[in-house]
């Protein structure tokens, strides 16, 4: 057989993943995760979020195996997002730190939960409506006069923070694509068990280390469930409870949600012998393409982060994010 033709028919046909049952195109996921992450990583988030409902919805992946499948994604995908955000000097680590020490033990009961209670698919759709609900509800509602009064600093900040920057790059001759001058990264000002402080452009931000510590561990519930590592839930509630820019804690949302996703899995992988009659184990070769197009889409999405405002970003996400849900909560009652 000529090697062009196979390469070309494994390239062009449909091909068929064991573990999973899934059946698509070699490049699909890998492209699909590309376009999603671009945007998504602006945000803070990966895409794993919107990734898992293309898995259960269009590739017709539905058993348990599905939420360590899409953390596989997080965990290859990540790491260039959270090397841009490294070499630019925006890595917030009192915010990863507490994210991931609450967030971990959460996990474990999320995938005990999946594997016993959430085997059919439409109790896990409508699991995965209601959260997304609440994410995308939460976005839009911070847009709304009520929500964006609340927040009226932290608007105010985000409003002026491209136009600082540009600032600053240019009075400290700022070369693309190299680190960000001392002035324009995140800077620890002080770290406590009761509560945490960091600067940023010149304004400083707190906030309790307790509040945020009890939260991740709900979030880490819901993400071993899901099967995301908590930085689509996290993010938002950074932002909109605890009051914080979404340039600060974008970089710690992905950090948090690598080191969180790397244990979901492992927990799912330990998991696996005890439920012998389950798909629990994820499909490494399927999570790993949807990966590979996260991994350029996050590392672009971080690039370019600085240049969208907040407010585009957050109305974007809570526009797809609440479609989604609303067609599986009303799929399951209809």
């Amino acid at each position: 057989m000529d090697p062009s033709a196979g390469l070309t028919h494994f390239l062009l046909a449909p091909q068929r993943f064991p573990v999973s049952g899934v059946e698509t195109y070699i490049f699909l996921p890998a492209l699909v995760a590309l376009a999603v992450s671009i945007f998504t990583s602006m945000g803070g988030v990966s895409g794993a979020f919107l990734l898992l409902p293309y898995q259960v919805s269009v590739l017709n992946f539905t058993s348990p195996a599905v939420s360590p499948t899409n953390l596989v994604f997080n965990i290859v995908a990540i790491p260039s997002g959270v090397y841009r955000y490294l070499r630019e000097g925006r890595m917030n680590w009192p915010v990863t730190w507490v994210v991931i020490l609450g967030t971990l033990p959460g996990l474990f009961f999320g995938a005990l939960i999946r594997i016993k209670w959430l085997l059919y698919p439409a109790h896990f759709k409508l699991f995965v409506g209601c959260v997304l609900l609440y994410i995308g509800g939460r976005l839009l509602y911070d847009q709304t006069p009520q929500g964006r009064r609340k927040k009226a600093r932290i608007l105010e900040f985000e409003s002026g923070v491209q136009q600082r920057l540009r600032e600053l790059l240019q009075k400290s001759r700022h070369q693309t694509g190299g680190a960000l001058p001392p002035e324009a990264r995140v800077r620890t000002r002080s770290w406590s068990l009761k509560r945490v402080s960091y600067e940023f452009l010149g304004e400083t931000f707190s906030f309790s280390a307790p509040a945020l510590f009890a939260l991740a561990l709900v979030v880490g519930l819901i993400g071993g469930t899901y099967g995301i590592g908590g930085g689509a839930i996290i993010a938002p509630f950074l932002a909109a409870i605890f009051h914080l820019p979404i340039y600060t804690i974008a970089g710690a949302a992905l950090l948090g949600t690598f080191v969180t996703s790397v244990a979901g899995v492992a927990i799912y992988v330990f998991l696996a012998p005890f439920y012998p009659q389950q798909s629990v184990s994820p499909d490494w070769v399927l999570g790993a393409l949807f990966g590979l197009g996260g991994f350029f889409g996050i590392y672009i999405g971080a690039r370019l982060q600085r240049f969208f405002p907040g407010t585009f970003i957050r109305v974007g996400l809570g526009l797809i994010i609440t479609i989604l849900a609303l067609r599986y909560i009303l799929g399951f009652f209809l």
